[in-house]
């Protein structure tokens, strides 16, 4: 197939046609014409070459040991995007796409005129944007170009109608049926298997007719759409964070949680493996505070105390943090694993039932009381069959185990202080008891043997 695609490519760039005629997007209440000359065949080899060794995969298949049992948290219900998953069905189909598509093209009065450059654009990036995907795409030419098209298109127009709610109809079952918008954004947002490259939508959104209303950027509407499923932040700092380079949506919602200070090396060469539980870290004198920071992996320990930010466990709470470590399994450009440690940290803390209850108790977790074997079950199952390579929480452990040592050894120095007082004060208190004994003997003889000699 990929020999089908390059052959397809050198066929588009060897045939003679007339020049095209482009508007440059720089405008949108006129069409600027520029004259854009045939690609060269040997610049459009130079690029693809450059583009095999500086483009990473950055859209993998979920590994087999994650799926097992857990399918659904990897699998979109509502929308498939992208080529992984475009088979499947789904609540919305490739008809509701299509609609969509065209109702965000059709704002040039010329649509044909829209989808030439809108194809155009998208062959340029057609070779770039199959790298990002794992494995082979059993896609011709034109039908990925299509499919990134009808896909950036619908995304596109989704964000203009939530944004705006004058571009929607009535009848739209995204926005009038219930739970389904929730669905839609846990699919496009969550799902690593159901993802195409940012750089497209944004690509397209250069090009393609907005409606004069709109003033915001690409990266704005998507943390606008994005905001209520991102844990721990507000929206101003969503919308910032989400303005810096993300190779997809799932991808920029990892750049909006990480952490705001970096990882401290460990202070021994080997490092401790795991750590106990809450409750257990509780009897040994740690206590837990509930902190804010604009990032729930901002978990900090000092001076026995735990402070760890909130996390409200809902619905998709699972599904984001189980993508987010998919993604930290394969991510090559990035060695630390904030999100899995987070993970592998929280698994340690919670060890039964009762751990949930005592840091939904601190705040630390939110949600219903009822939920607690839920969310335990969910963190008890969340790191099975990963590997931890970088663990970005490594000082935090050793400083818990320094800590308890520590306490263990004074509360033993009490301890055995309070017996030493303890023992002491006991033969003080015998020895004086046996004077007084010895007093009383005495005198009862001394008496005794008055009375015996003047009887």
């Amino acid at each position: 197939m990929e020999n089908s695609y390059r052959s397809e490519k050198q066929e588009q760039a060897s045939d003679h046609v007339a020049p095209e005629i482009i508007p440059e997007p720089q405008t949108r209440d006129h069409v600027a014409l520029e004259i854009i000359p045939e690609h060269d065949v040997l610049v459009s080899s130079i690029k693809e070459k450059m583009e095999n060794v500086a483009v990473s995969v950055c859209i993998f298949q979920v590994p087999d040991k994650l799926l097992d049992g857990n399918k659904k948290k990897y699998t979109p219900e509502n929308v498939s995007i992208g080529p992984l998953h475009r088979r499947e069905p789904t609540k919305v189909g490739e008809d509701d796409k299509w609609r969509y598509s065209y109702a965000l093209l059709n704002r040039n009065p010329n649509l044909e005129a829209s989808l030439s450059i809108c194809v155009k654009a998208l062959r340029e990036l057609e070779h770039k944007a199959r790298r990002c995907y794992e494995g082979e795409i059993g896609l011709s030419s034109d039908e990925f170009v299509q499919l990134l098209l009808v896909d950036g298109c619908f995304i596109i127009e989704l964000f203009l109608k939530y944004a705006y709610k004058s571009l929607r109809s009535r009848r739209d079952p995204i926005f009038s049926t219930v739970g389904m918008l929730f669905g839609m954004r846990n699919d496009l947002a969550l799902l690593l298997e159901n993802q195409i490259p940012f750089f497209v939508v944004q690509r397209l959104f250069q090009v393609v007719p907005l409606p004069k209303k709109c003033n915001e950027s690409l990266s704005e509407l998507a943390a606008r759409f994005c905001n209520r499923i991102i844990p721990g932040d507000d929206e101003h700092v969503i919308q910032d964070k989400f303005n810096r380079e993300g190779y997809h949506l799932l991808d920029l919602i990892r750049h909006s949680i990480l952490p705001t200070y970096p990882k401290l090396p460990p202070k021994e060469d080997t490092p401790p493996k795991n750590m106990d539980c809450a409750k257990i870290l509780k009897r040994a004198g740690i206590k837990f505070k509930s902190a804010r920071s604009p990032s729930f992996l901002d978990i900090k320990f000092s001076r026995g105390v735990f402070k760890i930010p909130s996390l409200e466990v809902h619905g998709y709470t699972e599904t984001l943090l189980r993508n987010l470590v998919a993604l930290e399994q394969r991510q090559i450009d990035d060695t630390v694993q904030h999100v899995t440690s987070y993970a592998f940290l929280m698994g340690c803390l919670i060890s039964s039932e009762k751990d949930v209850k005592f840091l939904r108790r601190r705040e630390i977790l939110t949600h219903d009381e009822k939920k607690d074997n839920e969310v335990f079950e969910v963190f008890k199952n969340l790191c099975k069959e990963i590997s931890l390579k970088d663990f970005y929480y490594v000082r935090i452990f050793e400083e818990v185990g320094e800590y308890k040592r520590k306490s263990w050894h004074e509360k033993r120095r009490k301890l055995k202080h309070t017996h030493l007082k303890t023992s002491t004060s006991v033969v003080v208190f015998v020895v004086a008891i046996l004077l007084l004994l010895l007093t009383f003997v005495g005198a009862c003889f001394s008496i005794l043997t008055f009375a015996l000699h003047h009887v």
